[in-house]
């Protein structure tokens, strides 16, 4: 059977809200230094021309029941053409975002400053709650939690004899690591907070290629199947309207 623990409130003191400021503090501090690591440059005018090619061919389909069927079908050979289509990339022409990246030393450059911005302080902090507070519990929380959340929640604490809902520093550290960025959206502004989970994932890639955004935009306005909602809306007027009278 689960044991309960009396947690000390030294423990809150030194321990679980210390660790919060640090963590909160770090994540402010490495967007500011990756800001400042971050080379100034000129963005590529046809990668701006792309992106907005695609921005619109979304609004299309998205608005495409609010216009006329011969309106809309001027527009989808605009961009849908085979010869000359805004969405149509020639075979050969695709952009290899790999290839890009060992063109441009700057992108290579840039995308190095982020990881190293990213894993050297995470390093460091790690090691320092792994050197000074490793085998604390320092919450619980307040809800009875499955046996799966073990091994997420309490890192580093080898006994299972205590409840699930008990929280180890370390476990502490990693879920202030990934779930912060609420607060930092708030502190920093929705587009500037610092994802730690997306910089993860970004770490593999080598690039944006509009190639294949701009694919999958032609086939998504090449299936829209085309139903002009306003006649519709006149006959459901004319319906209110008749009933309104009579």
């Amino acid at each position: 059977m689960a044991e309960d623990l009396v947690l000390d409130t030294a423990i809150r003191d030194w321990v679980l809200i210390p660790l919060s400021i640090v963590m909160v503090l770090i994540g402010i501090l490495r967007y500011f230094v990756s800001k400042l690591m971050r080379t100034s440059q000129l963005p590529d005018a046809k990668i701006i021309k792309e992106g907005q090619v695609i921005i619109r061919a979304r609004n299309l389909r998205a608005a495409a029941n609010f216009i006329p069927p011969k309106a809309f079908r001027a527009r989808k050979v605009y961009y849908t053409n085979e010869e000359n289509g805004l969405l149509h990339v020639p075979k050969g022409q695709g952009q290899n975002p790999q290839a890009q990246m060992l063109s441009d030393p700057n992108m290579a450059m840039d995308m190095m400053k982020k990881n190293l911005s990213m894993i050297i302080p995470q390093t460091l902090t790690f090691a320092w709650v792994n050197f000074f507070f490793s085998g604390f519990v320092a919450a619980k929380i307040p809800f009875p939690l499955t046996q799966r959340f073990r091994s997420m929640l309490q890192n580093g604490i080898d006994l299972s004899t205590v409840d699930v809902s008990y929280v180890s520093s370390r476990s502490w550290y990693f879920l202030n690591l990934f779930g912060l960025r609420g607060l930092f959206s708030l502190i920093l502004g929705e587009e500037n907070a610092t994802d730690d989970t997306q910089r993860m994932m970004q770490m593999s890639g080598f690039g944006f290629d509009p190639s294949k955004s701009l694919g999958a935009e032609k086939d998504g306005l090449d299936i829209v199947q085309h139903d002009w909602v306003l006649p519709k809306f006149e006959q459901r007027a004319e319906a209110v309207l008749r009933k309104l009278v009579s």
